[in-house]
């Protein structure tokens, strides 16, 4: 049977004590020094001697573990919650894979604030001069201008981190007992619908800028909100915007009852970049009678903005040319649409 290495030592000591202990004035002596010297022992320096490197993965799939539906963290291979003792006998090895998942842990909760709840990370203090220290929170883009409410979060001491009750519930229970997003999701329903959201922006600042010339680019759920704030606003939204760029929109003209007046005008003044196999600006038919559809040059949904970026730039060049130009009829998306395909 092997004997760690570190019980053998405190074996020694022990057993060297006990003698010591039976001695005289000169014994007692030798025992105080011997205390003196394991009082400056290092036990983690001995313990290294029988634990494997500290070199753990740096991300949840490395680690071999993963967030289900429910989520929860499970074991990709064997569906089991996070195991602590996954080396018997090693603490402080156990200790030291738990910190490095929970750091893994603490940048997958930011990245759920940034794209689920949609809020942006704030630096501070923002007068922070270059090379001083700095944090920071996160916070929603009407944070600042909303009216009505604004909902405060703070979290406990310890390594818990933005977005976070507890770690140790994010691990071993799930997310919405361990984090802040449950409460961050309600506030967000209870501030009113992105559809009444978009109408409120459009009510306190878009419609009151001074801007000759505005320009929308709605990606996804977005495109929705617009042809909401279409029905709801259409005088003021024809007369104040310009052109209108949809990525990916999942708006529905027949579902949200658009009518005829409003599709015409989508027509004319807004274009559709959809995930597509197809070339960018490539014409892609549409079972819906509102606006052109091109490809955004991806299958992606969510790269769809980003790769139709600087043909949406032209379009919205061409329409603002087009609307500056005395004597000169803004120009159609179907004459759009020819000269995506002649690029």
């Amino acid at each position: 049977m092997h004997v760690p290495s570190i019980i053998l030592i405190w074996l020694r000591i022990w057993i060297s004590m006990a003698q010591l202990q039976q001695g005289g004035p000169d014994e007692k002596e030798k025992t105080t020094a011997l205390k003196d010297l394991l009082s400056r022992i290092d036990l983690d320096e001995l313990m290294k001697k029988d634990e494997p490197p500290l070199e753990f993965p740096d991300t949840l799939e490395g680690f071999e573990y993963a967030f289900n539906e429910k989520g929860q963290l499970r074991h990709i291979k064997t569906g089991e919650p996070f195991v602590f003792n996954y080396r018997e006998d090693l603490h402080r090895w156990n200790q030291k894979r738990y910190e490095a998942l929970g750091e893994i842990i603490t940048k997958y909760v930011y990245e759920l604030l940034e794209e689920e709840c949609h809020l942006k990370k704030v630096y501070i203090p923002v007068d922070a001069m270059e090379g001083e220290p700095r944090s920071f929170i996160f916070m929603s883009e009407d944070a600042m201008t909303n009216p009505d409410k604004l909902m405060v979060l703070i979290h406990g001491s310890g390594v818990v981190r933005a977005g976070q009750w507890a770690r140790r519930l994010i691990i071993n229970e799930d997310l919405d007992s361990g984090t802040q997003i449950p409460y961050i999701k309600r506030a967000i329903e209870e501030n009113g619908s992105p559809e009444e959201h978009a109408i409120y922006i459009w009510d306190h600042f878009i419609s009151q800028s001074a801007a000759e010339n505005v320009f929308f680019v709605a990606h996804s759920y977005g495109g929705l909100a617009f042809v909401e704030l279409m029905i709801q606003r259409e005088a003021e939204v024809k007369n104040k915007v310009t052109a209108v760029a949809l990525t990916d929109s999942v708006h529905n003209v027949w579902h949200q009852e658009a009518g005829k007046t409003i599709r015409e005008w989508m027509r004319e003044n807004c274009c559709n970049w959809v995930s597509s196999s197809d070339p960018l600006d490539t014409s892609v038919e549409s079972m819906l009678p509102d606006c052109p559809r091109v490809s955004a040059g991806t299958e992606r949904h969510e790269l769809t903005s980003w790769k139709s970026y600087a043909s949406i730039f032209r379009f919205f060049g061409d329409a603002m040319e087009a609307k500056s130009s005395s004597g000169k009829a803004a120009p159609t998306r179907r004459s759009q649409r020819i000269r995506y395909e002649e690029l």
